[in-house]
């Protein structure tokens, strides 16, 4: 959780800077993990929404977990959007898949 939170705040101060220099379509490579844990990211786009891309990630996010038997796991949101508060981008908030694992969702 320190990690992610600490990374939350150098994202919010240094992302368009990455935004006006890199097309980013992954942020991280996907899936994978240790057996701990299992961070993820989604880069929300306007056709999905922010809702369809948590929704969707964290259904991923539990199905990595199940693969390599971790006890936890992290779903990191990127928001690119334009005409969006900070307040609507960075958030931290639990989430459970639609088998019950649950899923720390990371917004940025």
């Amino acid at each position: 959780d320190r990690l992610l939170a600490s990374f939350q705040d150098f994202f919010r101060r240094h992302s368009e800077h990455w935004n006006k220099r890199f097309d980013y379509e992954e942020a991280w490579p996907q899936g994978g993990g240790v057996r701990e844990c299992v961070v993820e990211c989604k880069v929300v786009r306007e056709k999905d929404g922010l809702e369809g891309t948590v929704s969707e990630g964290v259904e991923q996010t539990a199905g990595y977990m199940a693969r390599c038997d971790a006890e936890a796991g992290h779903l990191v949101v990127i928001d690119p959007r334009e005409g969006r508060s900070g307040e609507e981008k960075v958030f931290r908030r639990p989430r459970r898949s639609k088998d019950g694992v649950p899923v720390a969702v990371w917004g940025m």
